[in-house]
């Protein structure tokens, strides 16, 4: 990939506020915004136009949930949200500058955001359906791709991970963890703490066990991610949990410390193994 220049203005002076980012060479534009600056910034000409916009908040357990949408015009749907959706704490909005996107650019748009950020599973989505893509003409089509992929360059840069899929790591060996019947492989890496496809989980939980893993291992449940197999849950497919002690109490059906029970092959804890690496914690 090629370097490019992407310009991030301060709209009002301050870093938490309203963010306008611009790439070179592109006829696209984004803002990104808390929710509470939303009745100043959306008198902004932007607002005006079609467009995109992800929504995010906090839930209790501490994962980010996100809704996905698009509108004919941007200020009229974002009021709607800012009256009736409550969870959302900041906006990321995409349009363009010279108006080149229409009703059927931002619908495809919206179906492959929605779409990526099912298959990243980095976020829980409020939205209720996964919409089809819309048709388009094949230059049509190559261009909302093309605007697409500087949208997903932009995300990361305003903390927004949710389309990146999660980095498994095959440098490391893989840690190990048993208990309660439970018995899961995983490994510890920058996106956080993966366990492994095939890994199996306790079927209970202890009457102490904290109500934010209760949440999680039903969540995996419903999502198909962990399913019955005998005596345990098996896990259907790698999942990046965000610490190790969490990825460890969902295993074990209640609180664990991470850094204690995962071990290496030779018994070594993460701990150890961390602080021989100079990483604290």
């Amino acid at each position: 990939m090629s370097g490019v220049t992407i310009r991030i203005f301060l709209a009002d002076g301050k870093p938490t506020g309203l963010r306008v980012l611009e790439k070179s060479n592109w006829t696209g534009r984004g803002l990104d915004f808390a929710r509470v600056e939303w009745p100043t910034v959306r008198t902004r000409a932007d607002f005006d136009r079609p467009g995109v916009y992800l929504l995010t908040g906090p839930t209790d357990e501490g994962a980010t949930l996100a809704y996905i949408g698009e509108a004919d015009e941007l200020r009229k749907r974002l009021n709607q949200h800012h009256a009736n959706k409550d969870f959302w704490t900041r906006a990321m909005v995409f349009t363009s500058k010279d108006q080149v996107l229409n009703k059927a650019h931002v619908r495809y748009l919206e179906a492959r955001l929605i779409g990526l950020a099912r298959a990243a599973k980095r976020v829980k989505l409020d939205n209720g359906t996964n919409p089809p893509l819309p048709t388009l003409g094949e230059s049509d089509q190559a261009e909302v791709e093309a605007f697409l992929d500087d949208m997903l360059v932009i995300y990361p840069l305003v903390g927004v991970d949710a389309f990146v899929p999660p980095v498994v790591s095959t440098a490391q060996p893989l840690l190990h963890l048993k208990g309660r019947g439970a018995e899961a492989q995983g490994d510890d890496g920058l996106d956080g703490f993966v366990v492994r496809a095939g890994s199996c989980a306790a079927a209970n939980e202890v009457p102490s066990i904290h109500a934010y893993l209760t949440t999680q291992r039903a969540d995996l449940v419903a999502a198909g991610v962990l399913v019955p197999d005998g005596s345990r849950l098996r896990f259907v497919e790698d999942w990046t949990f965000n610490s190790p002690s969490t990825a460890a109490g969902v295993v074990l059906g209640r609180s664990a410390n991470g850094r204690m029970e995962w071990r290496n092959a030779a018994n070594v804890t993460l701990k150890e193994l961390q602080a021989a690496e100079g990483v604290s914690g």
